[in-house]
């Protein structure tokens, strides 16, 4: 079996070395270059299966070569070498299209695990493609667009920003773009950050070390450490208290946690994505939200598109929720009829896909017989616009009040049956508790 090949392109002689015995060591047979034009040179002539690039070269700029890379060997992964704190000049290759970076000095862990991550990018492709496009459902041109996106963002390990409305899918984005990408055999950790308490969070985020606090009876891992190798997955991260964004920030900076009641730090290999349906703009603009840690997360920002947008796509959204609630239910769900999927057509789906979830789950128990008909979907108000904005309050507030009064309507479907409420509305009893304390309701 033939060896793969990389070329390092870094102008001094001695990190050259160091890079190519390394790689040597993993299999892979090395052409060097010093210079951008060298590097040019050898990508014209050769076939690699990975770049690695200096950011700054006697001739230009390693992300000359990164575009260019991108432009005409798309298939092959680059990653950049920067100096110590050159984290705007990592974060522009980054959107530039680098698969990832490492900092002087080299640490050789941290470079195996990149190394081995880009070689991975072509295990697997079709494979992971053909399981991916079938859990985003929906043919409308947005959908194709986001589909498009998100295979291009799972060759990466650049931190994506997801923003979208809530019920809109931003968790299924975000698991989509790491079973597509070199971590998908690692683990996904997903975390709701407005359902931990602050006093909890830095523990559960960096782990502690036993005695560290008043029932710390034993060692116990973080998320970070969890997700190490695989990705972790920050959902609702505008709700993250200021001085854990602090702590944050240094994290994902330095690839490196210290556990609560520890001296040293430990090392982690994560894979950063991050979600709010809030505007972080206007957090930032408030001063609610530290603008280097918003462009630290913000490296690249996928939209998801609300449900209103693609009517198209509701037909085939509405058959794969009756066939789930099908499987779930061990008996067989009822059909929708014509004048149903017009009616869903013509609704403006505030909660997005969850709520045709749970619209579709309350009438196929409440419809009489095989069809669900218009009728059963209790859509009297018909055709609507999207809520206006209400005069008077900013959107935190207009915000607050469209969730109370969700949770609220939930809650009143279930006889106030929490538990199930929250399956409802798509998160765990320990969110819905804490957004109800948060909101005030009894």
């Amino acid at each position: 079996m033939a060896r793969q090949q990389a070329l390092i392109v870094d102008d001094e002689a001695d990190i050259r070395e160091l890079l190519q015995i390394t790689l040597s060591t993993m299999g892979l047979d090395c052409d060097q270059a010093g210079s951008v034009k060298e590097g040019r040179k050898l990508l014209a002539k050769g076939n690699y299966d990975l770049c690695l690039t200096d950011m700054r070269l006697p001739d230009g700029q390693g992300i000359e070569l990164v575009k260019e890379i991108q432009t005409n060997h798309p298939k092959t992964p680059v990653a950049v070498i920067t100096a110590y704190g050159s984290m705007e000049s990592a974060v522009e290759t980054l959107k530039a299209g680098a698969f990832d970076y490492v900092s002087k000095p080299v640490d050789l862990k941290a470079l195996r695990d990149l190394v081995n991550s880009a070689l991975r990018l072509r295990e697997d492709r079709d494979v992971r493609e053909r399981r991916s496009r079938h859990t985003m459902i929906g043919d409308s041109s947005p959908m194709r667009r986001l589909r498009g996106t998100i295979e291009k963002l799972a060759r990466s390990q650049a931190p994506v920003f997801i923003h979208g409305e809530s019920g809109t899918g931003k968790e299924l984005a975000a698991r989509l773009i790491h079973d597509k990408g070199p971590r998908a055999e690692q683990s996904f950790v997903a975390v709701n950050c407005g359902a931990i308490p602050a006093d909890l969070m830095e523990s559960e985020f960096f782990g502690h070390k036993r005695g560290s606090f008043t029932g710390a009876i034993a060692d116990k891992p973080g998320l970070f450490q969890a997700a190490d190798g695989g990705t972790l997955f920050l959902d609702e991260i505008a709700e993250l208290p200021f001085p854990m964004q602090v702590k944050l920030l240094r994290a994902i900076q330095e690839r490196a946690v210290r556990p609560v009641g520890s001296h040293e730090e430990v090392r982690v290999d994560v894979r950063i994505l991050s979600a709010t349906h809030h505007s972080l703009n206007e957090r930032v603009a408030k001063g609610t939200f530290r603008e280097d840690l918003y462009y630290r997360i913000n490296v690249i920002e996928l939209e998801i598109p609300p449900l209103r947008e693609r009517p198209e796509d509701i037909p085939s959204l509405a058959e794969h929720c009756l066939k789930q609630l099908e499987q779930r239910s061990g008996r067989p769900s009822p059909g929708l009829s014509k004048e149903a999927i017009a009616a869903l057509q013509a609704y403006t789906f505030p909660g997005n896909v969850r709520e045709l979830e749970n619209l579709l789950e309350r009438a196929s128990s409440l419809c009489e017989g095989n069809e669900i008909a218009a009728i059963d979907l209790h859509l009297n108000e018909g055709p609507r616009e999207a809520p206006p904005p209400v005069t008077g309050k900013n959107l935190d507030e207009y915000l607050a009040e469209l969730e109370r009064s969700r949770i609220t309507e939930a809650l009143e479907e279930t006889r106030w049956n929490k538990t199930e409420a929250a399956k409802r509305l798509g998160v765990s009893f320990r969110s819905l508790r804490y957004r109800m304390e948060k909101l005030g309701i009894e």
